[in-house]
């Protein structure tokens, strides 16, 4: 055999070495794909069928959802829709806003409060910075209903009842948004950003609202939408403080129609309830999803 032969032989070996590894690789990875794709399908449709169903129920009648189950839409929907909304006894628009003023107030709150508290113990070194800590998880792990009977006794004694002051003020301290935004702070936020923004200048109150916030957007938007959501779902709370019929919460609104009597009962003006309860929800995670989309590219330091 001549060199030249064994010249291609041996490159010729080369390109096998270099291809099949590659090409044993791809069928694997096609059927790694696939079951990937097959789950994810799954509970996309999973998670969407109820919502479905739920619209699908908002438009039929209550003689009609009392027949059984069905995959087609009814004909009622414009009627329930009425009949929600011109509700003498529920004021359904008005539970909406209602909701929404306390959610929004109380997403706004907890995430603004309870990033600058995360952000004094994260760049701050003083005594007592690991119990303060270690102080506002222990308080994360006490359930709401503990503390409820001297909650509503402070607001009773203090005339907070029936106002929306005791469903938004305490807000202020979040324990697990503060965790969160914490363990955000730690990975995506360099001190030297600080301590640059310190040596120009900036107050320490300007560089937590022009410098920090902005780097955070991802960790806002993310407790932005679990702290408007968990205000907006809260029944039991509200339910012990509001009285007045035209302050009262769409959850207790929901309560309230479902516990009707049983001759006057609809399931239709039920389900519209809750579908015109979800439309909020829906409208605020689109609007701050795309920040938690553009902000995974987002870094604190450019090289």
């Amino acid at each position: 055999m001549s060199n030249k032969d064994k010249k291609l032989e041996h490159t010729s070996a080369l390109q096998q070495n270099n291809v099949d590894p590659d090409m044993r690789a791809k069928p694997g990875l096609l059927i790694h794909k696939i079951v990937c794709y097959v789950v994810l399908i799954f509970f996309s449709i999973l998670c969407l069928f109820f919502f479905y169903i739920l619209v699908v129920n908002a438009s039929r009648s209550h003689y009609d959802i009392m027949t059984g189950f069905s995959i087609l839409p009814g004909g009622s929907f414009l009627t329930n829709l009425q009949n929600a909304v011109s509700n003498p006894t529920i004021p359904v628009l008005r539970g909406v806003l209602n909701s929404l003023i306390i959610a929004a107030l109380t997403a706004i709150l907890s995430i603004y409060f309870s990033a600058m508290t995360a952000y004094a113990i994260h760049v701050y070194d003083f005594k007592g910075k690991k119990f303060m800590f270690n102080f506002i998880l222990l308080i994360m792990t006490i359930p709401t209903q503990i503390s409820a009977l001297g909650f509503f006794s402070m607001c009773t004694d203090w005339g907070l009842r029936d106002s929306y002051v005791p469903l938004i003020v305490p807000a202020i301290a979040a324990p697990s948004v503060f965790f969160f935004m914490i363990q955000y702070m730690k990975s995506s936020l360099p001190l030297d950003i600080v301590e640059a923004a310190r040596i120009d200048g900036s107050g320490e109150f300007r560089t937590f609202n022009t410098i920090v916030l902005p780097m955070l957007k991802p960790a806002l938007a993310v407790q932005a939408i679990f702290s408007f959501v968990t205000s907006w779902n809260n029944y039991f709370i509200p339910s012990l403080i509001i009285d007045t019929s035209t302050k009262k919460t769409m959850p207790i609104m929901i309560a309230q129609l479902r516990s009707a009597d049983f001759l006057k009962f609809d399931m239709g003006q039920v389900y519209m309830f809750i579908f015109i309860a979800i439309i909020p929800v829906v409208i605020v995670y689109f609007c701050l999803s795309k920040f938690i989309i553009a902000g995974v590219s987002l870094g604190g330091v450019k090289e």
